[in-house]
């Protein structure tokens, strides 16, 4: 008798059909309902982060309680970056949870700044709705994050998120305390949860007591440490955000000088010679010969701008879209070469040469290259990744503060040059032709074909002496 077949055994679920299985009671159980519950699944973040997707594409806000803060990075990290900056995630302490919020508000605002096509998705329209409806706690929040100062966060903060992330330190220091849905992953409510029977799923058995805090304060290392963590993973986040709107622009700029710029270089020469000949016309008049000067010198600078942004632009891509992998690992490897973290010059050095990279690779959307940058650094540690936590335990305290400063300074810096990249003309421009794209228009064809109108109208003007 021949052995029958073996069979394979059964392949895990995906987070997504997971997440989907679990939603769906909320679906349809009510408010009175018993809470539900549900064991730890596999890859458990991703399972999280599909269920804040489907609640968010569903118009529903979530509240995620862990016992502390040794899940959050893994989770956030886990979020599509489509909607991370909906999603605010705070740690217990308070000088850590100011970093993750203000770093938070920036990217939001960015993204709203940006205006791309994930931001078109229900849930960043009922996202622009939300602050539309709640503009007095948004303005107050933009001018907490532009003083950088060591003021209350606005009151009610919190209620410009639909998804909130929070240990259970975290939670008790916020008065938004309820949700359309609460998961309390491997932790006990807390006797301060606001919250109907029906809206809470319990995921997985309690992890066990929350860690103290009480020796943070009193352990200057270990806060500096924490605070340099928590630095590194917002400013990673900026800084994708930083290169994705650089190379967003950059791509609509050398087609803006291909068309529009090119005509315009050509418009202002053939004004400056009109110009000039009209002067020439009549020798005797100082002010034609003043604005024929002017219209000289600035056709002259145009022509300039247009070679320098063509040289420079020469190894810009002609299409920038960036694969969400592709910007993950853009992300991580920014986690781990920035330069701010840097021990010694030699090391900043080093690690500057890779970030460099790691951009130009980013913006050339060459994931191979941007792979190889990350092999580069491996190679090049003085630690692995087994030694990592026992190396940065050795770290000085002088060291540790230079680098949380230095951090610091970039989260400032970044957020600065955004600010002067969105109230650019260029970039109003950028927005305006991407509007334009969404209503099937093309704004730079258009600008190109009145330029050629009125270039061939100027070519047509009869020349200087004759009637």
């Amino acid at each position: 008798m021949s052995p029958s077949p073996s069979r394979s055994a059964p392949s895990a679920p995906e987070p997504a059909a997971i997440a989907a299985a679990w939603f769906a009671h909320f679906a349809l159980a009510s408010l009175a309902a018993m809470p539900r519950e549900e064991t730890l699944p596999p890859r458990p973040m991703e399972v999280l982060a599909a269920f804040v997707t489907i609640a968010l594409g569903t118009n529903r806000t979530v509240l995620i309680l862990v016992a502390d803060d040794e899940p959050l990075p893994e989770l956030s990290n886990a979020f599509d970056l489509a909607l991370r900056p909906l999603c605010l995630v705070l740690p217990g302490p308070e000088f850590a949870a100011r970093i993750a919020l203000r770093a938070t508000l920036s990217l939001l605002r960015s993204r709203l700044a940006r205006d791309g096509d994930d931001e078109q998705s229900p849930a960043w329209l009922r996202q622009k709705q939300r602050i539309s409806e709640q503009d007095p706690l948004w303005r107050d929040a933009q001018q907490w994050v532009a003083r950088n100062d060591r003021s209350a966060w606005p009151e009610r903060v919190a209620d410009l998120f639909p998804v909130r992330v929070l240990s259970i330190e975290a939670y008790r220091g916020l008065r938004q305390r309820n949700a359309d849905i609460t998961v309390l992953f491997r932790c006990d409510a807390p006797a301060e949860l606001v919250a109907a029977p029906g809206s809470l799923l319990r995921v997985g058995t309690r992890a066990g007591a929350p860690r103290a805090r009480a020796l943070v304060a009193a352990d200057v290392d270990a806060q500096l440490r924490m605070e340099l963590a928590q630095l590194t993973r917002d400013v990673a986040d900026l800084e994708l955000e930083l290169a994705t709107a650089q190379a967003e622009v950059a791509e609509f700029t050398k087609r803006y000088y291909a068309t529009v710029g090119r005509r315009m270089v050509e418009l202002d020469a053939l004004q400056a010679h009109l110009a000039r000949a009209q002067a020439e016309r009549r020798p005797n008049d100082p002010k034609l010969h003043a604005q024929a000067d002017d219209a000289t010198r600035h056709a002259e600078r145009s022509a300039r701008d247009a070679k320098r942004f063509a040289q420079a632009s020469a190894d810009e891509p002609d299409e920038f879209r960036p694969a969400p992998d592709l910007k993950r690992l853009f992300r991580r490897v920014a986690q781990k070469i920035h330069p701010d973290r840097a021990c010694d010059e030699a090391d900043r050095t080093w690690r500057t040469q890779l970030m460099a990279e790691a951009n130009r690779a980013y913006r050339a959307g060459d994931a191979a290259a941007l792979g190889e940058v990350e092999a580069l650094w491996r190679e090049g540690r003085r630690d692995d990744d087994e030694t990592a936590a026992t190396s940065a335990a050795a770290v000085p305290a002088t060291t540790l503060l230079r680098q949380v400063e230095a951090m610091r300074a970039r989260l400032a810096a970044i957020e600065r040059e955004l600010h002067v990249l969105f109230g650019s003309r260029l970039y109003e421009l950028f927005i305006a032709a991407r509007h334009a794209a969404r209503q099937g228009r093309d704004l730079l064809a258009e600008m190109t074909e009145q330029l050629d109108e009125t270039l061939a109208n100027l070519r047509g003007q009869p020349a200087p002496g004759q009637p």
